[in-house]
């Protein structure tokens, strides 16, 4: 069995592939800036649907935010190969994964918003990664973690207008010291601003949310797209959650700034995984 894997720091994505089944499932983002080997272990011995599996994979393909570097590489495989110990284990970043699912064999620039944000150049062959990905402390534009930063920022500052004011209480009880504690204290502090911007969900058609989607969005164009001199002639693709649910605001922003929008995926793993077998020479 081969098993394909796209993460973000919220959720992993999976499918498997052997000549008699193929399988999806879902478990929790597996970040090596947030979980090490032994908590990787753990996370699959908890999720009784995989144990019939474990020694039937031979290949992991995993896709991951943080994957960036020999020692966070080293983190995903000690953790992946503790359970899955019959398999051949492959780690890159997941910009790689989503060049696979939108450029394909083609030139192109692929971004990802989801609860981070990151862009790379795809030259149809190689991702070439730039400056950018910088976390949720200095980067993250147009993101997940950037939307939940400036609801909680514009609430607390009582800069949100009163109508969604009263529903922001209500539903998150975010006052000074609740955000403090959940971004200094506790654990995975990107995902807790993420949680906070699905708010934008429920009002996506108040000026107020329209102004700061069009903000976010605006900043990755500018700080990341642009940084790009041939951006205007390459296809511009975006996955993630945020590209997907609020993609008629991004596509307004992207014309307004002559960017080429190409795809837009909520999830790119079956663009992966189609890839990977593709490569694999098994055609499904």
């Amino acid at each position: 069995m081969i098993l394909v894997a796209d993460s973000g720091s919220s959720k992993t994505d999976w499918m498997g592939y052997s000549p008699n089944e193929k399988i999806n499932f879902s478990t929790q983002g597996i970040n090596p800036y947030f979980l090490n080997a032994h908590d990787i272990f753990k996370l699959f011995s908890k999720k009784k649907e995989i144990a019939p599996y474990a020694d039937k994979v031979k290949e992991i393909y995993f896709f991951g935010a943080g994957c960036s570097s020999p020692d966070k590489i080293e983190v995903i495989s000690n953790g992946i190969s503790s359970f899955f110990t019959k398999a051949y284990v492959s780690v890159e970043h997941d910009l790689i994964g989503s060049a696979y699912a939108t450029c394909g064999d083609k030139k192109g620039l692929t971004c990802i918003l989801g609860t981070g944000s990151n862009i790379s150049y795809y030259d149809g062959k190689e991702v070439h990664n730039g400056a950018h990905g910088l976390g949720y402390a200095l980067g993250d534009e147009g993101s997940g973690t950037y939307f939940g930063r400036k609801l909680i920022t514009s609430y607390l500052y009582h800069q949100m207008p009163a109508d969604l004011a009263v529903e922001f209480a209500d539903t998150y009880q975010i006052d000074k010291e609740s955000v403090i504690t959940n971004l200094y204290q506790k654990p995975a502090p990107n995902i807790y601003l993420a949680s906070i911007s699905r708010f934008m969900a429920s009002h996506p058609d108040h000026p107020f949310i329209i102004n700061i989607l069009r903000e976010g969005f605006q900043e990755f164009v500018d700080s990341n797209i642009k940084d790009y001199p041939n951006y205007k002639s390459l296809d511009t693709h975006f996955v993630g959650s945020i590209a997907f649910y609020y993609q008629d605001i991004l596509r307004e922003v992207c014309i307004e700034n002559q960017v080429k929008v190409g795809k837009i995926y909520q999830k790119p793993i079956e663009g992966i995984y189609n890839y990977i077998l593709k490569k694999e020479g098994i055609m499904v």
